[in-house]
């Protein structure tokens, strides 16, 4: 199991993946480093990335923006949120985004820790040039398929991915 200690990642440390949904994790927290209490990452994004319409069955889901601006989907309708904002989703409710400026970066917290699985599933590790990758939704559909940790409704709710 997990370590039963302290830990400490500084700005820049922790294993790195690039998401085929696009942007690059930085995993600060893993469900083995919890004991599966819960899995935290940072995720660098450009604008334009853009979830399919998505819930997680059997995690909470919270978002913090660390910089720059993001457009959420939610049940009530659309807002967009910029630096120091917080997202709750709770499990099975229904939620998207799209970065609209140019450059993002947003920390997830799931609890439990159980939907790690599904942005493992779903990533590779950083080439040596550090940048982001192609967005590949077939490979996100697998990834959700197989791990059951998130449920894909529909494409991204935005007319467009809205700069």
């Amino acid at each position: 199991m997990g370590a039963k200690s302290s830990i400490v990642r500084a700005d820049g440390e922790g294993e790195k993946l690039w998401f085929y949904g696009g942007g690059i994790h930085t995993w600060k927290a893993t469900a083995q480093d919890t004991d599966g209490s819960l899995s935290l990452f940072e995720d660098t994004l450009v604008r334009g990335k853009c979830t399919p319409l998505h819930h997680h069955p059997h995690h909470e889901e919270v978002v913090y923006v660390i910089e720059g601006e993001i457009l959420v989907h939610r049940e009530d309708g659309d807002r967009r949120v910029g630096p120091g904002s917080t997202l709750v989703t709770p499990r099975g409710v229904p939620h998207a985004f799209v970065v609209v400026s140019e450059t993002a970066r947003l920390l997830f917290l799931n609890t439990p820790g159980v939907g790690e699985t599904f942005y493992r599933r779903a990533s590779i590790p950083v080439d040596v040039s550090g940048k982001d990758g192609p967005v590949d939704f077939q490979k996100i559909a697998e990834a959700a398929m197989e791990t059951g940790a998130t449920v894909i409704l529909g494409p991204p709710p935005f007319a467009r991915a809205q700069p």
